[in-house]
């Protein structure tokens, strides 16, 4: 691989820099892999061949990852492939905010990463995150990753950055990892070296500028922008973040990094023997990740709440009917909320009943909570979402599958089981949901959806 000469020399006067390791670094065939553990679905199955990722705790390195698409573990949502550079948000994160606390976060550009269902690992129940991709079918992939993580204090939109300024002082943290010219990535992207040029590196700086200045009005005073790139390049990064500080007054978080100094990993720079103890860290290729930029900046100026919410109440809560036939499948039913959009019944957080109308007041909402399914009668016709969620009551009738029922399952092709109690059932393999089935006494109907069957070898 030829690395532009524009690329290195925009970027050999970065302190650590070096060009041999960075241009050996690129010659090298290793592919790293890393995933990231769900923590609500705790497993050991990775704890003996993996190596832990110091800066995120559910972090691991994998030697030896199965074809990801045909693992059921996958599917139940157990784990997220994740680059490991960019697991560094959740020491930014611990190192500037408090995650002790309820928040309301907004990742502005959350597709295609795992950083969004990452935030959503760390955050307290009552905290609430906004998920968005402009692209339509791009928020579909980000509301099948949240409703794989499990939880309900997660919100999926679809809109314009600068349908978020209209939120004014709303979040507490925004997390922008915008579109990029994506130089970190060439070593797993060779292709992506054909397209790089410093005249793109330029445009999406612009692109990036704007993207911020949109939505600043929606982060509150005293709270934080986290930024993040897959590119190299100093205009995409430390020129992005100056921008901001001089367009609107932010200041450069601080970060001691204990954790990547004492590692024995040496991450950055310097052929990978200089490790920065402050933002922003800069991560150069090695044998454990790719190229990644990440900063902070906190706002300083005071954005008061100036939004309004919705007429429109959210329908909930105290139907007895209603509320009778969710408890046979929600444990502690009484503890939450719901809502229904055209008759389909939603799980929310009590507490963020008010949150959701002023939402769905500026912004299209793809995804709230948990999907539950819909009343037919006196009884709940399950949805996949309600499948994979954490708060399914103990009575519900479970089959326990073997790797190879469960692969013709998620294949939606047929199968039979021995002795299985007629009814709804949550399928699941090592003890984790995956879909539900119907069992009739001549057959089983499969639930699994049709737009997430798998397909592919083992």
């Amino acid at each position: 691989m030829k690395i532009p000469q524009a690329l290195i020399d925009s970027i050999k006067n970065i302190k650590g820099f070096n060009e041999a390791a960075f241009i050996q670094a690129h010659e090298q065939d290793e592919n790293p892999t890393s995933i990231r553990l769900n923590p609500f679905k705790f497993t050991q199955k990775w704890e003996a061949e993996t190596g832990i990722i110091p800066w995120c705790e559910n972090g691991r390195f994998v030697n030896n990852l199965p074809n990801f698409n045909v693992d059921p573990l996958f599917h139940a949502g157990i784990y997220t492939i994740q680059e490991a550079h960019s697991m560094s948000l959740e020491h930014v994160l611990r190192n500037t905010i408090d995650l002790s606390k309820d928040l309301r976060i907004l990742d502005l550009c959350a597709s295609p990463s795992g950083k969004n269902t990452h935030i959503a690992s760390l955050i307290t129940p009552e905290s609430i995150l906004v998920s968005n991709e402009v692209i339509s079918t791009r928020s579909d992939i980000l509301a099948d990753n949240m409703t794989k993580l499990g939880t309900m204090n997660t919100v999926v939109t679809s809109n314009d950055p600068k349908d978020f300024g209209k939120l004014t002082g709303f979040f507490d943290v925004i997390l922008v990892d915008p579109p990029n010219s994506g130089s970190g990535l060439f070593r797993k992207n060779p292709e992506a070296v054909k397209d790089w040029s410093m005249e793109n590196v330029e445009l999406f700086a612009q692109r990036q500028k704007r993207i911020i200045g949109d939505a600043w009005a929606c982060l509150k005073d005293g709270g934080i922008l986290i930024y993040s790139t897959s590119s190299y390049s100093p205009a995409e990064n430390e020129g992005v973040m100056d921008w901001v500080c001089e367009k609107f007054g932010a200041t450069k978080a601080m970060v001691n990094s204990p954790i990547l100094a004492n590692t024995d990993l040496k991450l950055e720079g310097n052929g990978g023997n200089t490790i920065l103890s402050q933002l922003p860290f800069r991560f150069y290729h090695n044998e454990k990740g790719e190229g990644f930029f990440i900063s902070a900046l906190r706002k300083n100026n005071s954005e008061k709440e100036t939004f309004v919410r919705s007429g429109r109440p959210i329908k909930n809560n105290s139907r007895r009917t209603q509320r009778e036939v969710f408890r046979t499948w929600i444990k502690e039913i009484d503890n939450y909320n719901w809502y229904d959009v055209k008759d389909e019944f939603f799980l929310i957080n009590s507490e963020h009943e008010y949150l959701i109308k002023v939402l769905e007041s500026y912004l299209h909402i793809r995804k709230a909570g948990v999907k539950m399914g819909k009343i037919a009668g006196k009884d709940l016709i399950p949805d996949h979402q309600l499948a994979l969620s954490l708060y399914l009551t103990e009575h519900i009738n479970r089959v326990e599958l073997t790797e190879e029922e469960a692969l013709k399952y998620l294949r939606r092709e047929d199968f039979t089981l021995n002795q299985a109690q007629k009814g709804w059932s949550l399928m699941t393999f090592e003890n984790f949901g995956l879909g539900w089935a119907k069992i009739l006494p001549n057959r089983i109907n499969n639930y699994y959806p049709k737009e997430l069957k798998v397909s592919g070898k083992s």
